[in-house]
């Protein structure tokens, strides 16, 4: 894995790229917000979440699957399965965690103030899919540490799945175009940006459906799943219902909002 930060910034620039040209090109919706004052946000963040993890965490997910290989830690490392399968097994199982990770950061009050950082972008483009609170990324890192402690993840599934992750996070966050048809297509494999979109609305019967990120298939088979939103993807208001000015969600307001904001009543458990 020595040229796995070098693979990450290759993957994460190409598939920013992209992204950032489909919406130029061919975008879903008109911007209400000016891109110049989210971007510096929604990337400061990023930046900064990157460099707390790299400080904080003296282990990340990757180590660990390393670790476990050598120590022959979790249940993968002591069965006898084929390579192939174990990765499939690995990304299947962390996808589902960060499916339930994402429903417990809205049932749970305490971390839905954490998560709210990331619902409160007033705008929906692939920057908001990568715009987390730092203690929420940090609870992240921590939960797939321990699943791929667990079950013994291989390095190089845990660093597909983290790689996929991230550009289909961008991809499912993206104000672009995709025609009704593929789209409906693409949905019974993965969340593509206008069933993500449904999970951003100020509606919060729309905000508490379609937690996936990567696979569809979760919110299906958990009954999470919501097709459309009901005033349409153009006529919907994005973010949350208590936070509507720009100027209040710069990027300091940002990192005091769960301490200091109205929670508002979207988090599950008060309905």
């Amino acid at each position: 894995m020595d040229y796995e930060p070098a693979i990450r910034l290759v993957v994460f620039i190409l598939v920013f790229s992209v992204m950032a040209s489909w919406e130029l090109w061919a975008p879903r919706r008109a911007l209400t917000i000016s891109k110049k004052l989210r971007w510096f946000n929604n990337l400061s963040i990023i930046f900064f979440n990157i460099v707390l993890v790299r400080l904080v965490l003296p282990v990340l997910a990757l180590d660990m699957a390393i670790q476990a290989r050598q120590h022959e830690w979790g249940l993968l490392n002591n069965a006898d399965l084929p390579h192939w399968l174990d990765i499939v097994i690995t990304i299947i199982v962390l996808d589902i965690t960060l499916y339930l990770q994402h429903v417990i950061f809205h049932a749970v009050p305490i971390l839905w103030r954490l998560h709210m950082v990331h619902h409160a972008d007033l705008d929906f483009d692939f920057t908001t899919g990568l715009r987390f609170h730092p203690i929420e990324i940090i609870l992240s890192a921590v939960l797939k540490v321990a699943v791929v402690l667990i079950i013994g993840a291989p390095a190089v599934a845990v660093l597909i799945f983290e790689l996929l992750l991230n550009s289909l996070a961008m991809f499912n966050h993206g104000n672009v175009r995709i025609p009704l048809r593929i789209d409906r297509l693409l949905r019974f494999w993965v969340v593509t940006p206008d069933m993500h979109r449904v999970h951003h609305s100020v509606i919060i019967r729309e905000t508490n459906s379609n937690f996936g990120f990567n696979l569809s298939l979760w919110d299906r088979l958990c009954g999470t799943y919501r097709d459309q939103p009901v005033k349409g993807h153009n006529g919907m208001v994005i973010g949350l219902s208590q936070f509507r000015s720009a100027q209040k969600l710069n990027l300091s307001r940002l990192l005091i909002l769960p301490f200091s904001g109205d929670p508002g009543k979207y988090p599950i458990n008060r309905h």
